[in-house]
């Protein structure tokens, strides 16, 4: 059983926050056909390592999918996207605003071909506003959401994040969000729409537990000032080799076994203070003693307690780390010429279905004699 089974998603976008969204949804079941161009590849087909032609991060981020490589300048293939449209009644983007629009298969075109279409547009800054044009990365989006302004050090200011988090949290996690939405009003309805996510508004909407305190109280969050970003004990610390540990401890229960770890039950009542002083005596004092001990240490300590204390672990360890793989996270998915490629799984489970990794990204049009080539004919 596929869960999206019917769906049939034309996907135009390019990089990461477009295919990580239709890679999500065809993991669920969908069928997903790329739409790219034969002379300005994708670049994340680019890059290193490789897998044949293409780099690994393709064949990651675009399993599961077909791919056809069509002209969008030439009249003959807007006519055979619109054929498609038909057949393919969601369609994925990621251009600019109006870029689609100036080729005819803006939503409005679209839609006369198939009332019934779900039109998703991904852009930095969406379909409105005075930046709606603007270039930008991920970065720049959490920028102007005010994210990167409290999330670092005092003394280093806003720290890169190590995940892109306005690409995939902001434009592909909401992008899907809001296609299975207008797929359920569909289902009620009969109507499609157009669905406009700005991967700003979407890091914007991220500031979850800090909006209402500055929104309501006035309370602007700062570097290191908040319950969550090093404000208080709450955050990583150093261990004697040079690695690092994270502490969640907020809860009094949580907070008591952190002391009873570090060997340190005298602070017990230090850690429930609520005055400023005694919280950061409190932080000073569990940096210290992680200082003390070895990683390898602490991890022998804490596997023991359950204090929300836990190693932070290279990629390379997390890959092994018995929970990652109890859970099935990395998977082997089918090379089309045999062997298979090594990937992160679907992170979605259910009780009714199980994800098909039906094969790795594809090479540049490996669809076009099956898709393209028919309709051609046709049109002659």
């Amino acid at each position: 059983m596929t869960l999206l089974k019917g769906l049939k998603i034309l996907d135009f976008s390019t990089l990461l926050p477009g295919p990580y969204a239709t890679m999500l949804l065809a993991d669920l079941g969908a069928e997903v056909l790329r739409v790219e161009s034969a002379t300005r590849p994708d670049l994340l087909r680019d890059g290193y390592p490789r897998d044949g032609k293409d780099s690994v991060n393709h064949g990651y981020i675009n399993r599961s999918k077909k791919s056809i490589t069509l002209d969008l300048k030439k009249a003959d293939s807007i006519d055979i996207v619109k054929k498609l449209v038909a057949e393919y009644d969601i369609v994925l983007e990621q251009f600019r605003p109006g870029v689609m629009e100036r080729l005819g298969l803006g939503y409005e075109a679209l839609r006369e071909v198939n009332p019934k279409l779900i039109y998703c547009s991904i852009t930095g800054f969406g379909q409105t506003g005075p930046y709606r044009h603007r270039p930008g990365h991920d970065n720049n989006y959490l920028s102007i959401a005010g994210v990167a302004s409290y999330s670092g050090r005092q003394i280093n200011g806003p720290a890169p994040a190590g995940i892109q988090i306005a690409d995939v949290a902001g434009g592909s996690l909401h992008g899907v969000i809001g296609i299975l939405s207008a797929v359920i009003h569909r289902g009620r309805t009969g109507e499609g729409q157009w669905i406009d996510i700005s991967m700003t508004d979407c890091s914007f909407a991220l500031n979850a537990t800090t909006a209402a305190g500055y929104l309501m109280g006035g309370i602007t969050p700062e570097l290191e000032q908040t319950f969550l970003n090093g404000g208080i004990f709450y955050d990583y610390y150093e261990t004697k080799d040079g690695r690092y540990f994270s502490v969640g401890s907020l809860e009094p229960q949580f907070r008591k076994l952190l002391c009873e770890g570090i060997e340190r039950p005298d602070l017990i009542e230090l850690s429930l203070s609520e005055l400023q002083e005694d919280i950061q005596a409190f932080k000073q004092a569990v940096r210290t003693a992680f200082l003390s001990k070895t990683f390898a240490e602490w991890q022998t300590i804490f596997a023991k307690i359950e204090a929300c204390v836990e190693p932070v672990l290279t990629f390379a360890e997390a890959c092994e780390h018995p929970q990652i793989v109890s859970r099935g996270m990395i998977v082997e998915v089918p090379r089309p010429n045999g062997g298979y490629q090594k990937q992160v799984a679907c992170p979605i489970k259910t009780s009714v279905f199980k994800p098909e990794y039906k094969h790795i990204g594809v090479g540049l049009g490996e669809h076009n004699k099956e898709i393209v080539n028919p309709l051609q004919q046709l049109q002659k």
